[in-house]
């Protein structure tokens, strides 16, 4: 509800608590990403300064490789997600303020003579899962390991890990603690309550785009300029060999000997059994419990006999021999299985006092014959030579791979059939192929195939454990890009005429604000556009009503709880599509005293913004103390450089 209140996830110093991005080694192998990203393990700067601190610098080569690193862990969750997108959010910013602050807080840090020691490095690298064996333990070869195939050195990691310790000891206080006064809160609680009246016009491109057909140097030039847009996601090619267990189908049928082998071994479990359900009394001397049982053996019901002596029967179902032992003796075991149904026996002393039983019901199963439970013991070992099969054959398969052989001569020399995928996305979506619908064994292996390098041997892939594998390589990675413009023409032509209509419909749209502004009617400004317009609509609410929940709502909408009373303003339509024009006709105030349990929510979490702007001075403090230098030209030299890594022409 107040998101649009909350700053502090975007601010530089609210990482060193959110464990956002500073000291992205870190980030990354806790996130579980340990894949190689392109040689990102190198973090040993070069290429230009984008900073510097102390006698501290940050390289534009570093800030580029943790950008991308960010990226990649960011399209895992987006597949789609392409760089001018992630760009255009701000990351580079935000990361770049994330690391300059990291970076100072440690020299600050060394300035006041402040450390960490090893044993808490030690501590936060044995919790990183990345690290750990099955059995959740640290394993130091697992690290060492890890470490090598990223190409990170272990003192890299250790920095980062140090620093992102210090940030929190040194700056986290600054935030703690902080509590807001009602003077403050007040304004901001009853701007929730607040509710607003105003009407929304689309003023849209396709009404306004060029009936004729763009040339080709206008088109070439726009495909150039927005190359993002029409960028394809990375693609790869997968090749695998699928191992089935119905390959072992013959293998795994069990003999004669083996089926009555494992029926001898298992004999008690097919042998005859039964089971009794008792109802019982415990008495304290013999005397009450011969009555009890006399009174039972003449007819009466064993509960009405326990009710008349301030007693309560004990109900016992589906008793074995071994199970009644445990409260009696083998005198009461061996007469209670003795008697038939409704008979009664006792009274029998034992442990626990005099028992009177009554045999209440009697479950009798006979002996299972080895022709009776055949089918089963047929389907329980075939089960179990199938596993150990299949285990057996993918163990002889890992070897060979470990050992050096390639992808094809595992396949050969093992009969296995290779099958090679389209050019697909991390989805499944072929873009060569609309209709492409990837196989079930296909879509199990989409994960592992886009985690896989170029370099990687094949690997080993589960599709349903235990009985269906399978050994997968990838045979081509296409970069993301976008296609040639021939491919696209006809698709980029439309978004060059919608474009076109964008900025005649942003004029058109200026135009009409500025007739309004001096006193026109919204309708009649419409009207006088002489071209045929939706009608513009109502709009009404509160404003929590609208900033309930984790969604944002639409900009439009947002923008008329932002405006001043009685004003006008325009609001371009995402993805070329027009302009709004956003009118505010009527505010209602609202005052938030009388609901204390919303003052005291906005409290909170205004107490968290203003504590995180406490940080955030304090880190700024710290940056003018030691004289931070920042190149913030280095930005767009780190944007065109991450363009170009992610196949965006420029």
């Amino acid at each position: 509800m107040l998101s649009f209140f909350r700053r502090f996830l975007g601010s530089k110093v609210g990482a060193f608590i959110a464990l956002a991005f500073l000291g992205v080694i870190a980030f990354a192998f806790a996130a579980g990403d340990i894949t190689n990203t392109g040689g990102l393990g190198n973090l040993g700067g070069g290429g230009g300064t984008a900073a510097k601190v102390g006698g501290e610098k940050l390289s534009v080569t570093e800030l580029q490789s943790r950008v991308q690193r960010a990226f990649e862990q960011e399209r895992k969750q987006n597949p789609g997600l392409q760089i001018g997108e992630f760009i255009a959010k701000g990351a580079v910013e935000q990361i770049y303020d994330q690391m300059v602050a990291g970076l100072t807080v440690s020299a600050y840090a060394d300035d006041q003579g402040m450390s960490v020691s090893k044993r808490m490095v030690d501590g936060q690298i044995a919790g990183i899962p990345a690290f750990q064996d099955a059995s959740g333990k640290f394993s130091q070869d697992l690290f060492r390991q890890l470490l090598a195939r990223e190409g990170i050195s272990e003192q890299a990691l250790r920095d980062d890990m140090s620093r992102d310790l210090i940030g929190k000891q040194l700056v986290g206080p600054a935030s703690l603690g902080v509590r807001l006064g009602d003077s403050l809160v007040l304004p901001y609680a009853s701007l929730l309550l607040e509710a607003r009246a105003g009407r929304i016009a689309a003023i849209p491109a396709a009404a306004f785009a060029p009936k004729t057909a763009p040339t080709d140097a206008q088109l070439q030039n726009f495909y150039t300029k927005n190359a993002d847009r029409y960028s394809i996601p990375e693609q790869r090619k997968l090749r695998y060999a699928v191992i089935d267990a119905a390959r072992f189908a013959g293998a795994a049928n069990p003999t004669d000997a083996e089926i009555a082998a494992a029926y001898n071994q298992n004999k008690v479990s097919y042998a005859a059994t039964q089971t009794r359900n008792f109802d019982r009394l415990v008495l304290p001397t013999e005397a009450a419990a011969k009555t009890i049982a006399a009174d039972v053996k003449a007819g009466k019901s064993m509960a009405d006999a326990a009710r008349a002596a301030g007693l309560a029967v004990a109900t016992l179902t589906k008793q074995t021999k071994a199970m009644l032992a445990k409260d009696g003796n083998d005198a009461v075991v061996q007469a209670a299985f003795a008697a038939p149904k409704d008979g009664v026996v006792g009274p029998i002393r034992t442990g626990l006092g005099w028992q009177v039983l009554r045999v209440t019901a009697i479950d009798t199963v006979a002996e299972r014959t080895l022709a009776q439970v055949r089918p089963e013991l047929i389907a329980t070992l075939k089960g179990q030579k199938t596993a150990q099969l299949i285990s057996d054959f993918t163990g002889r398969i890992e070897d060979q791979v470990a050992e050096g052989a390639t992808f094809d001569e595992v396949a050969k020399d093992n009969g296995l059939a290779i099958e090679t995928s389209p050019a697909v996305i991390s989805t499944g979506q072929a873009v060569q192929d609309s209709i492409f619908k990837p196989s079930a064994d296909l879509q199990a292996l989409l994960k592992p195939g886009f985690d896989m390098t170029a370099d990687d041997d094949g690997q080993l892939v589960p599709i349903i454990p235990n009985q269906r594998y399978a050994l997968l390589d990838v045979s081509e990675i296409i970069p993301a890009a976008p296609p040639p413009l021939a491919k696209v023409r006809d698709i980029v032509a439309r978004q060059y005429q919608l474009n076109q209509g964008a900025i005649k419909a942003k004029a058109v749209a200026e135009e009409l604000r500025t007739k309004i502004a001096k006193g026109m009617s919204l309708d009649d400004a419409i009207k006088s556009v002489g071209a045929p317009l939706p009608a513009p609509q109502k709009v009404a609410g509160r404003r929590a009503d609208l900033m309930r929940g984790q969604e944002r709502p639409p900009e439009e909408i947002a923008l008329l709880f932002a405006m001043a009373p009685k004003s006008v303003k325009t609001l371009a339509i995402p993805n070329d599509q027009g302009t709004f024009i956003v009118q505010l006709d009527a505010i209602q105030r609202a005052d938030a005293a009388k609901q204390p349990a919303l003052v005291e929510n906005v409290r909170g979490q205004l107490s968290q913004v203003a504590g995180s702007e406490y940080a955030d001075q304090f880190e700024r403090a710290m940056e003018k103390q030691l004289g931070v230098k920042r190149d913030a030209a280095a930005l767009a030299t780190v944007k065109q450089a991450l363009r170009a890594a992610n196949g965006v022409t420029p």
